[in-house]
């Protein structure tokens, strides 16, 4: 007699029915329309016309903008205690559009495909050492993740793609910011493919970065740290074009310089970085 087959766990509820949640997955659509959006843009920009920066302005936006869908949509499915596979599938596929295609196809089109102009198979081969770690650095983080563990991952294995997109992203947002002021940047966005190449590399790299998911984002705060918090957050949103290209290269710069550091932390300075302090304080 044959053995029943077995069904994958987690891939169906006890009625045969495949489980979605609909917030988490929402946010995760976000984030791949998003990305749909930055390369619609990135293939509409023309280098002779005039709103060039404008366009491609736009699409770093759009960028941008995924990265905090994708802050949202593990967010969200982690207060609600609905995590999935599925979840996890579906935001990899976005991912691997909007962090993955988008920047490496940026940067082609205002970098790569100028430079090698007799030899366009290299500007090709370039971008694509990006996508392709991205790609590997997803599926390394699904394998690990489908892994029995023994509580929550608080942290990654390798750089994570959305961080190593909005680094490129904020980059050349800056570099755009700067020209805007008359100053004279065009050698320096020559700096974007060894940028990524060194990003390609560390989001395959086993250096580990904290997810920051043991952080409780409803736990109580004291008077003055909400008072900053909303001084900071209405400073950038007035201050948002003069700021924010300034700001954005610094922070994500910040969290790449600190997987390298982290090592030689001690224990204490660790826990009050990345976690959440048992006591917490009340309002």
């Amino acid at each position: 007699m044959l053995a029943p087959k077995e069904k994958t766990a987690g891939s169906e509820s006890p009625e045969g029915k495949l489980k979605i949640y609909f917030l988490p997955n929402l946010m995760t659509a976000g984030n791949l329309f998003c990305g749909f959006i930055a390369l619609t843009r990135i293939v509409e920009a023309d280098l002779n016309s005039a709103n060039f920066t404008h366009v491609i302005r736009s699409a770093l936006f759009f960028i941008l903008l995924a990265c905090i869908f994708d802050i949202l949509d593990g967010r969200v499915a982690r207060m609600g205690g609905v995590e999935s596979p599925f979840g996890r599938e579906f935001d990899s596929l976005a991912d691997i559009i909007s962090f993955g295609v988008a920047p490496a196809f940026l940067v082609h089109r205002i970098v790569l495909k100028d430079v090698f102009v007799s030899h366009p198979e290299v500007g090709w081969f370039i971008a694509s050492i990006y996508l392709i770690c991205g790609a590997l650095r997803l599926a390394r983080f699904n394998c690990l993740a489908a892994m029995p563990s023994t509580g929550p991952c608080k942290e990654f294995t390798g750089f994570p793609i959305p961080a190593a997109a909005g680094l490129v992203a904020s980059i050349t947002l800056l570099l755009l910011a700067l020209e805007d002021h008359n100053y004279t940047t065009g050698r320096w966005r020559f700096v974007l493919p060894f940028i990524m190449v060194f990003l390609s590399v560390m989001m395959v790299s086993d250096v580990k970065y904290p997810s920051f998911k043991s952080i409780d984002w409803r736990t109580k705060r004291s008077f003055a740290k909400m008072v900053v918090t909303i001084l900071l957050v209405g400073l950038l949103l007035i201050l948002q074009t003069l700021v924010l290209p300034f700001v954005l290269p610094v922070l994500f710069t910040a969290y790449l310089v600190y997987g390298f550091v982290r090592p030689r932390i001690s224990r204490q300075m660790l826990h009050d970085i990345e976690e959440e302090d048992d006591d917490n304080e009340t309002s």
